[in-house]
């Protein structure tokens, strides 16, 4: 298996130029009107060294390299139940209690995790950039973060009953949106997880508004969004050589407090596959599992 620094192009989101920026960018997920691009922007690749994390400056403990808080993303020590992966709405009453549980004991102040969904990558031959934005289900190549807080908002009103949606948003509760980010089956060989330490991040310049237009609808989603990213030769960019279904990766896409409050921290971390040339073609395709939490700091 590969190990070590790698040099190579991660894909990085560029606006048209007839893009106003104080609009979102927009992707359609039909075929638009006549005359209307489908999206209004590309995807275009940009050098990068992704710095692997493994024994980094001569520390083994994958737990002690980063901090969810401080970088945007955190390696833990785990091993599930759950080994095939293969009974989707299975998950739901196994793997989901495990992921809970496991936020719950991880991460700092959590103290109440809403699970809401949940995503399997399974594909057996070679992605492409064009898969970062179609319903395929494999390694994704596009630099981006999950969701905006718009959206995280949008996701506690629709995943909570009313009430306590209400009364958690009312009263300012810190709610974070991590992913819980696993290899399934096999380490991972192909198409290793890379992650950009939020500290070297742009928030303002590098962070762009993207709304889908659902089928249907006539305007973007007003409570959607994720993040595509803009290229930023600041990038610090890692990745964990070799992980394994036992190293699972928490990713920070959203933390209210920072953002409304302006508290330090980290935002999120911007995350990409990327495609390893240096690994044995014969090693079996990267399969993994992230789960999407909801993480308050209150009940």
């Amino acid at each position: 298996m590969s190990t070590g620094d790698f040099s190579t192009t991660l894909n990085y989101c560029v606006p048209f130029p007839t893009h106003d920026p104080k609009d979102p960018l927009v992707k359609y997920v039909f075929d638009p009107p006549a005359g209307i691009p489908k999206q209004n922007f590309e995807l275009h690749p940009f050098p990068v060294t992704i710095h692997d994390l493994r024994n980094a400056n001569g520390v083994s403990d994958i737990e002690q390299l980063v901090s969810l808080n401080v970088h945007g993303f955190q390696f833990v020590k785990n091993e599930s139940k759950e080994k095939d992966f293969d009974d989707e709405e299975g998950l739901k009453d196994g793997y989901y209690k495990e992921v809970e549980q496991l936020v719950l004991d991880r991460v700092p102040g959590a103290k109440k995790v809403v699970i809401f969904d949940h995503t399997l990558r399974r594909l057996a031959k070679e992605p492409t950039a064009r898969q970062a934005t179609s319903n395929d289900r494999g390694p994704i190549l596009r630099v981006h973060i999950d969701q905006t807080l718009n959206a995280v908002y949008n996701r506690v009103r629709r995943h909570l009953p009313s009430e306590d949606a209400e009364r958690l948003l009312s009263s300012k509760t810190r709610v974070r949106l991590i992913n819980v980010w696993r290899p399934i089956q096999n380490t991972v060989a192909h198409n290793p997880l890379a992650l950009a330490d939020w500290r070297s991040v742009d928030g303002n310049h590098d962070l762009l508004d993207t709304r889908r237009v659902l089928e249907g609808a006539l305007v973007p989603e007003p409570n959607g969004g994720l993040y595509n990213v803009r290229h930023n030769e600041k990038h610090q960019w890692y990745y964990l050589s070799n992980q394994t279904p036992e190293e699972v990766t928490f990713i920070q896409c959203c933390d209210s407090k920072v953002v409304e409050e302006g508290a330090a921290g980290a935002v999120g971390a911007p995350h990409t596959s990327f495609n390893d040339t240096r690994s044995p073609p014969e090693a079996p395709r990267r399969q993994s599992i992230e789960v999407r939490c909801l993480v308050f700091d209150a009940e």
